[in-house]
């Protein structure tokens, strides 16, 4: 039985990766399962490689094999913004409130049919010999002019996604399992691991 660490200390992230990974032989450890471990700089220039970054370390660091993600909103009216930065849009400080009232403001301008956008989500997997495997997903949407919806975090009470009519936050979980960027790039890597586990 493989032990992967999880690189989160978002217990709703582990919960999904323990759920993607369950027909795999392996046992998924969480970061707290190792006492305090200093924090990944993540001071790449893209998901990937942000995600690749907090993969080797928190490897280094529990000597395990780790995955690790990394994601965001990005919004083709400011050119792929927030991008990198969308947990800290407003600020290192900034919770979800102030990051969805800045996407707002920054988009006060544009018309309704040209707020396309897109979360993405890279998964890195590190293995114990420091070998390399990503995996991505990407969920198309548009930005609405107004939150709507109290599910979900970050951007989803602002995100559309057409084809259900319904923002990311007015989704039950089984339909954003569905279609998430997440849930595209934990279905791709499990396949990927399973190929080689």
């Amino acid at each position: 039985m493989k032990e992967i660490v999880v690189a989160t200390g978002n217990k709703g992230k582990v919960a999904e990766i323990v759920l993607a990974l369950a027909k795999l032989p392996v046992r998924v450890l969480a970061l707290s399962d190792f006492g305090p471990i200093p924090e990944a700089v993540e001071d790449g220039t893209s998901f990937m490689e942000n995600a690749i970054l907090k993969a080797r370390h928190y490897a280094k660091y529990t000597g395990k094999a780790c995955l690790a993600d990394d994601s965001g909103l990005e919004v083709d009216a400011l050119q792929g913004a927030p991008g990198i930065y969308s947990a800290r849009y407003a600020g290192a400080t900034a919770d979800d409130a102030a990051n969805n009232q800045k996407l707002l403001a920054e988009l006060s301008t544009v018309k309704m049919g040209e707020r396309a956008a897109q979360f993405r989500c890279v998964l890195a997997f590190v293995d114990t010999d420091g070998s390399v495997m990503t995996a991505d997903g990407v969920c198309p949407g548009v930005i609405g002019m107004e939150m709507r919806g109290a599910g979900g975090f970050g951007y989803d009470s602002l995100f559309y996604v057409s084809e259900l009519n319904k923002t990311m936050a007015e989704l039950s979980k089984t339909e954003k399992n569905a279609i998430s960027h997440r849930g595209q790039a934990l279905a791709s890597m499990a396949s990927k691991l399973g190929e080689v586990i």
